[in-house]
């Protein structure tokens, strides 16, 4: 064999020989095509209560949402449009409402586009819908918050954010926070997500407000869904009106929490010299009383002396204590000192 042809020979072997040993992954290996699933719409309910956290599941139309269509160039047929009970919008100059609800926000837009095209009142038709407002995807935040009202919401959220969303807790807010469950929250539950604790068969959830602050324990700090309410309840507040150097309604640090009289004098800090302390009195108000109240008289120069017995106050009473200097007052009595009550700076204590 010539050495030209034998040189060739081996090169040849050499360069088998790498090609084997460099690229051994490539035998057997398939590049899979770069396809999108497609999933049926059938599925779409059923991603929103089976994302995997960190996803944000489509929105789905509800009944009674107000949507937000927008139709490029279009400004005729641009306005907002509430999805009637039955679950469908009516567009101008189309023949027949077009249905929304269980619909994604993309899939309607394709629909009102298609109408638009096939009824020929649009040749391109670019459309874009948005939520401007949920009942459904709402959460209803009432009681002693500083903005109750209803807040929109697209996903689930905590108990802190909401009340964050309502301006933080009003000066007479109590220490419970009532959660009532919405149908998203109870689905969630069924599902085993957990839609927060000590959810009742009722489908509410109470929360002590007072430890979740102290703490900031996160297990307390529950979810809340779209569709829940929220209610802050209100503590009992004692009020102390007249002749006293801090007039206001002082509330009471739990539900089970006694107040004095000698108390909220102490919390008024003090009397004025003014004060007629013989003419004192307790106001109580409740519908079973025939006048719509209770009047009891206190005479707290005895209480102050040790001569008489200190009352318990209840929540919502008024201690008032009559003005010698303040004719109205004094003659008037108890209308006086509703009067006052009602517009007195509540303290937290």
């Amino acid at each position: 064999m010539p050495d030209c042809t034998r040189v060739r020979c081996v090169l040849a072997v050499l360069l088998g020989m790498v090609l084997c040993y460099s690229l051994p992954g490539l035998r057997g290996q398939t590049i899979a095509p770069n396809k999108e699933p497609n999933i049926p719409d059938t599925h779409l309910r059923q991603n929103l209560a089976s994302s995997p956290a960190g996803v944000v599941p489509e929105y789905i139309i509800d009944a009674n949402d107000v949507l937000d269509v927008y139709v490029v160039d279009v400004p005729e047929l641009t306005r907002d449009y509430r999805v009637s009970p039955e679950g469908t919008i009516t567009i101008p100059l189309l023949s027949a409402p077009i249905t929304a609800e269980g619909l994604s926000l993309g899939q309607l837009s394709a629909a009102i586009s298609g109408r638009l095209r096939v009824a020929e009142l649009v040749t391109h038709p670019h459309v874009v819908v948005t939520v401007k407002s949920s009942q459904a995807h709402a959460v209803a935040i009432a009681g002693a918050v500083q903005n109750p009202q209803i807040y929109p919401t697209f996903g689930p959220t905590t108990l802190l954010d909401v009340l964050s969303e309502a301006g933080g807790l009003a000066p007479d807010a109590g220490g419970t926070a009532v959660i009532t469950r919405g149908e998203e929250a109870m689905r969630a539950s069924w599902m085993g997500e957990g839609a927060g604790s000590s959810v009742s068969g009722s489908g509410t959830t109470e929360v002590n407000l007072r430890k979740l602050v102290a703490t900031g324990d996160p297990r307390m700090n529950v979810r809340i869904y779209p569709g829940d309410k929220v209610t802050v309840q209100r503590a009992g507040v004692v009020y102390v009106v007249g002749a006293v150097l801090r007039p206001g309604g002082f509330t009471l640090n739990s539900e089970r929490e006694n107040m004095t009289v000698l108390q909220a004098v102490a919390l008024g800090e003090g009397l004025k010299s003014t004060a007629l302390q013989k003419k004192a009195m307790i106001i109580r108000r409740g519908r079973q009383f025939p006048t719509g109240r209770e009047e009891v008289a206190v005479n707290l120069k005895r209480i102050l002396a040790g001569h008489a017995p200190d009352p318990v106050l209840r929540p919502n009473d008024i201690l008032f204590v009559p003005d010698s200097a303040s004719k109205v007052a004094l003659h008037r009595g108890a209308e006086a000192a509703i009067q006052i009550a009602t517009g007195v700076i509540i303290w937290r204590r």
